[in-house]
């Protein structure tokens, strides 16, 4: 069989750079998508058997030319990890419609965007797509009324996809990290969230940008060959430890 490959979104840094390394390790070929040009080309640079990308996924016209060149470049498209998203946080009334549309058009409109124009190219291989969603999208929380609401919608998304593809042995599943030791992360929360956060994770800790990637090397193996529609909270058991924390509130 031809070398597998994969398109893997906001793949300039986090869990979309993990992501990437780890189909790398796996012999796969990868179109690494980001609209930051100067971060995706450091990213990509030394790395063996990538072609980098600069588009911005939110925009339709962007999203075609880019399945294009992806596919020219790697001769077939497997898997599609729609990675890339915005995180914006605030209040209810400090949310705007301007601010509402910035947060859905990466999160929700580019997923959507990505799957529909390779869908016909994963007809052909039989291939599969993960989303990333957020555990923001299972659970309520406060300040995050635009991302919680994006994440929640590309859970359902996913399924959706999982039931049409299915008759064409498209897989397409969804994983719902936690709270993750990113560099974004750590410079935003202070002592007093990392530590609301260890006390309401079952596991007491953050989660790493490899293990999220690890899940999603997981669901584009032929090892989750039966597997399709489904969401994996990868979370430390945060889920199912209640609402969220008194430190993130108003």
């Amino acid at each position: 069989m031809s070398e597998q490959t994969a398109i893997v979104t906001g793949a300039a840094r986090g869990i979309g750079l993990a992501t990437t390394k780890l189909f790398l390790a796996d012999g796969r070929k990868v179109a690494m998508v980001d609209r930051d040009g100067k971060e995706l080309a450091k990213a990509a640079g030394g790395l063996n058997g990538v072609t980098a990308l600069t588009y911005d996924i939110s925009e339709p016209d962007q999203v075609n030319e880019m399945v294009g060149e992806a596919e020219a470049a790697l001769g077939r498209l497997d898997a599609l990890v729609n990675n890339a998203g915005v995180a914006d946080f605030g209040p209810i009334e400090g949310t705007d419609f301007q601010r509402w549309r910035e947060v859905m058009a990466t999160n929700l409109d580019g997923v959507f965007l990505c799957s529909q124009a390779v869908t016909p190219a994963l007809k052909k291989s039989g291939g599969c797509i993960v989303n990333i969603a957020s555990i923001s999208g299972l659970r309520a929380s406060t300040l995050r009324v635009a991302y919680g609401t994006s994440k929640a919608a590309v859970i359902h998304l996913t399924q959706q996809y999982a039931a049409e593809l299915g008759e064409f042995g498209i897989r397409v599943n969804c994983v719902a990290p936690g709270p993750v030791r990113t560099k974004l992360a750590m410079a935003v929360h202070t002592q007093d969230i990392i530590d609301a956060y260890h006390d309401a994770i079952p596991l007491n800790r953050y989660g790493s940008e490899d293990e999220i990637a690890e899940v999603t090397r997981f669901l584009c193996s032929d090892r989750a060959s039966y597997v399709t529609g489904q969401v994996i909270a990868a979370d430390g058991g945060f889920e199912s430890t209640g609402i969220g924390l008194p430190s993130l509130r108003i």
